[in-house]
Order: structure tokens, then sequence, then C-alpha cells
């Protein structure tokens, strides 16, 4: 089995809503996004002959997943007064609205889906929120 991992880092803000606790308050993370796919075959022939894939292709797509929430807030979708959010909006800061709650766990599953859906041979995005905290996403049945 070949696995192939790659790895794009985002900084951005974001809350939780209905949390007690530090995390309830806008605070930002530089969130790390590790994203690994296996094969048990390589390419036969051309350009990526004995290569799963090309590198540059593979963590270029996770780059372009991680870039939308870069430099933003990210909340969850009807977590701010609709006012509130048309300010943010009016002054031009940058948000990410997700219809999930913005947690390491939710994003791993997030970019795995992404992955996933896109035809990636995708077995598990890992998530970084903090240098020491981590969640994983992955479907181990398949």
């Amino acid at each position: 089995m070949y696995r192939l991992c790659t790895e794009e880092s985002f900084d951005s803000a974001h809350f939780l809503k209905d949390y007690s606790g530090k995390c309830s308050n806008i605070h930002g993370h530089r969130w790390r996004v590790i994203a690994e796919i296996r094969s048990m075959t390589v390419c036969e022939s051309g350009q990526t002959r004995g290569m799963v894939m090309d590198f540059g292709d593979f963590r270029g797509f996770l780059r372009t997943l991680t870039e939308e929430f870069d430099h933003k807030l990210i909340i969850e979708k009807g977590s701010l007064k609709p006012a509130l959010l048309a300010m943010l909006k009016e002054e031009n800061f940058a948000v990410a609205e997700v219809d999930f709650r913005p947690t390491a766990e939710e994003f791993a599953r997030y970019f795995y889906m992404i992955f996933k859906d896109e035809g990636y041979p995708v077995s598990c995005v890992t998530v970084y929120e903090t240098p020491n905290n981590c969640a994983s996403y992955s479907l181990e049945d398949e």
C-alpha cells in the first residue's frame, strides 16, 4: 500500500456559539491540515509513471481548499445576528460562513469529504487547531 501525505495551513479566527469557556470568544488559530491518500498501485506510464499522483497536484488541491478560509473570520451559519454579520461585511471584514460548527473535528470531516467527492483516494484528513491538539477523520470501513 502506498501512502502519500501533504500539508497546508491557514490563519483564521473563529468562535464556538453556545460553548461555555474561552472558545466562546473570537480567537485565532494557525490551522494545519494534513491529507493522506492511499493506493495499491502507481501509474504505469506517462509523466506520473511510478507515482500514485503528482505531489504538486495533490498539494495544490489542498491549498485551494485552505485558501478559502485564510485570514477570515469563520462562523457557523446562523451564529451571528444578521445585523452584526451585515456590519462586518460592510466594513469589508472577510467572513467565511460554514454549515457546521468550526471545530477541528468538523473541519477534518469537511476537507475529507471534498477530497472524496472529487475522486481522490483519500484515507484520512487531520486538522491541527494548535501545535499539540488535532482531530482526524477517516472512513475506516473503506
